[in-house]
């Protein structure tokens, strides 16, 4: 990407917002500015900014309208879009992620709220470009390539993870934690390393579409509302529409694509079956539900490993695939200890109850 400041074009028919998110952007980027959906596509005629702050109630051509009509051309496929809109309803925010936006800004503006939310998208635009140049390196180089590229690769993607989970304090370390299961899990399965990396960078990467969910709701104590849940459960599409663009010498993208997917059929988003989810992420659901139920959340304290083992049980060849569940139970201390020596993220629920879950556990082992 260019050394220069990005380009940030605001579209806005209140002179008022465009001149208070001038206010607080200033002196990081270089600004375009449009008072309604038609100016503002005259100005992509000679422009190609790195973002769009696009207000979604405007007159002759509203905001959703004009997110259409850009990402439907090739040219701007790489242009994020930030809607700025005093609409709060899920269903609202839902339509502006399915055209295509990555994400919302409310009015009245937070000075903080506008400058991290813009902040992360550009970086995470940068990330994704250091990505697929990195790519296209290891693709002509393969047989040269070096260590110091396979640990920017690892950085680079570590970073990806880090940037969603820094959104949610009660997950942090979550990705680390599921993806260093997951690879223990696989490496038990004796899978081939190539396989197995899969799987790590997977598992790093697996909840990178909640980076578009509302803080609000991801931190929320309570029970969720249908429109928010149902938000939440875009998480996986999103995050195969970003990583979709990305060239990795592994079906990264389509993994996380059916993390939530179930044995019976009853997950999410595509409904798949049995052996139409992918094998890495059938591992990767087993390895996500305990680390999930082994973590502190907002709406409850950790739980025991024992809970998670019974869980995994109880819905083995419903849920879970049950080579999977049995790899993972079988093996269950070798896998949680070796796990938790390798990731720099502390186990949280694990780190308390694994000593005494597994010596209550282990000589008790029914997988049927």
């Amino acid at each position: 990407m260019s050394t220069k400041h990005p380009l940030i074009l605001i579209v806005d028919d209140n002179p008022i917002n465009i001149d208070l998110l001038l206010n607080i952007l200033k002196g990081d980027y270089q600004f375009g500015i449009a008072k309604n959906g038609a100016k503002a596509l005259a100005y992509l005629e000679s422009n190609i900014p790195d973002l769009i702050l696009l207000d979604v109630m405007m007159p002759e051509i509203d905001g959703f309208e004009v997110c259409k009509k850009i990402k439907a051309d090739p040219a701007f496929k790489n242009v994020e879009i930030i809607f700025i809109t005093a609409l709060s309803d899920a269903k609202y925010i839902a339509r502006g992620f399915d055209i295509g936006a990555v994400d919302y800004i409310t009015k009245p503006f937070k000075a903080a709220e506008v400058k991290a939310r813009v902040q992360t998208h550009m970086s995470l635009k940068r990330m994704k470009q250091a990505l697929n140049d990195q790519n296209l390196i290891l693709e002509d180089q393969v047989k040269i390539k070096t260590l110091e590229l396979q640990e920017m690769f690892n950085a680079t993607v570590a970073g990806m993870a880090m940037m969603a989970e820094s959104r949610d304090p009660y997950t942090a370390g979550h990705q680390h934690r599921v993806a260093a299961f997951a690879s223990e899990i696989a490496r038990h399965m004796k899978l081939p390393e190539n396989q197995i990396e899969a799987i790590r960078i997977s598992g790093l990467l697996h909840d990178i579409g909640k980076i578009r969910t509302p803080v609000s709701i991801l931190n929320r104590p309570g029970k969720l509302f249908r429109a928010e849940w149902e938000l939440i459960k875009t998480h996986p599409v999103v995050g195969y529409k970003i990583l979709n663009q990305i060239p990795f010498p592994w079906p990264i993208a389509e993994i996380v694509y059916q993390h939530h997917e179930r044995i019976d059929g009853s997950g999410y988003p595509r409904g798949l079956k049995g052996s139409d989810i992918l094998l890495e992420a059938r591992i990767i659901a087993v390895a996500d539900v305990v680390e999930a139920m082994s973590s502190h959340r907002p709406y409850r304290p950790a739980l025991s490993l024992k809970s998670a083992f019974n869980e995994l049980k109880t819905h083995k060849g419903t849920l879970f695939d049950p080579d999977v569940v049995d790899s993972f139970i079988s093996e269950s201390s070798a896998i949680l200890s070796k796990a938790k020596a390798e990731t720099p993220i502390t186990f949280n629920g694990l780190e308390a109850d694994m000593a005494e879950d597994m010596a209550a556990i282990n000589p008790q082992i029914d997988l049927h």
